[in-house]
């Protein structure tokens, strides 16, 4: 039987979301609570990796067991094993063929800007400061839902076999000395978000023009894309999946 386990964490401490060589990653405490939980070796495979100090609000996992599990009460005793810093949040029986990764169909981060220097929110969200001309950003970011390859925006070394994106939605918010970029899309490149953001705010600091900007995007340069935005700003904040790939009532499916 296949389970979406979702999840959320605090990536203060950990190196990302996967299972690395001499790093501490949440995939690994994850399968070392769930192994030791239902007393058998458990292999997981999330819907995307986080980068160290990354956070999410939401994330799913899939695993395979052979017996039929109680949702609320594994939920119970994965959260009593569990570090303070990663919680499982529900447990979902879905269909067998049905993947954490390639059956989400969109993804939304979440970037935290704070404009007052505050010590309680240092390692959740990036400090600006100065203020930047939000309805500029705004503008360089409707930029991004008119094109589709974003290898500006992609790591040099990475594994991606192409860089096309659907961008359906970045815009940012302000409210108060609080500022959000929301980004919701079918898929994001490693480093993705951290790039747009980044060069996002140059356009915010009047260092690039939004005609600046969309040269940058359309250009399919990596070195012209300003330096990545600090990771504890970002937040992995809602994975949506088809309907039909759970087998549990839609009342509580995450859509």
């Amino acid at each position: 039987m296949r389970y979406f386990l979702e999840i959320a964490y605090d990536g203060t401490r950990f190196h990302g979301w996967q299972t690395q060589p001499n790093a501490l990653s949440v995939q690994e405490v994850l399968e070392d609570c769930l192994s030791k939980v239902l007393r058998q070796p458990i292999s997981t495979t999330g819907s995307g990796r986080t980068d160290t100090g990354v956070h999410a609000s939401q994330q799913f996992a899939h695993f395979d067991v052979a017996q039929e599990l109680n949702p609320e009460h594994m939920v119970y005793r994965f959260n009593r094993l569990l570090p303070d810093d990663i919680v499982a949040k529900n447990l979902y029986l879905v269909t067998d063929e049905a993947h954490a990764r390639f059956d989400a169909f969109e993804r939304t981060y979440h970037y935290h800007i704070t404009l007052a220097k505050n010590p309680f929110t240092r390692y959740y969200a990036t400090y600006l400061p100065r203020s930047v001309d939000v309805e500029q950003m705004n503008e360089a970011a409707t930029v991004l839902l008119r094109y589709e390859d974003f290898t500006t925006f992609s790591k040099v070394k990475g594994d991606t076999k192409h860089y096309r994106c659907n961008i359906y939605e970045a815009v940012w918010r302000q409210q108060g000395d609080e500022l959000v970029f929301t980004i919701r899309a079918n898929r994001f490149l490693r480093g993705m978000v951290r790039l747009v953001v980044g060069t996002l705010l140059d356009v915010g600091r009047g260092k690039l023009t939004v005609t600046d900007f969309e040269r940058i995007v359309a250009g399919q340069d990596r070195s012209k894309a300003s330096g990545a935005a600090p990771s504890e700003g970002l937040y992995l904040a809602k994975v949506t999946y088809p309907e039909h790939i759970f087998k549990t009532s839609p009342k509580t499916n995450p859509l």
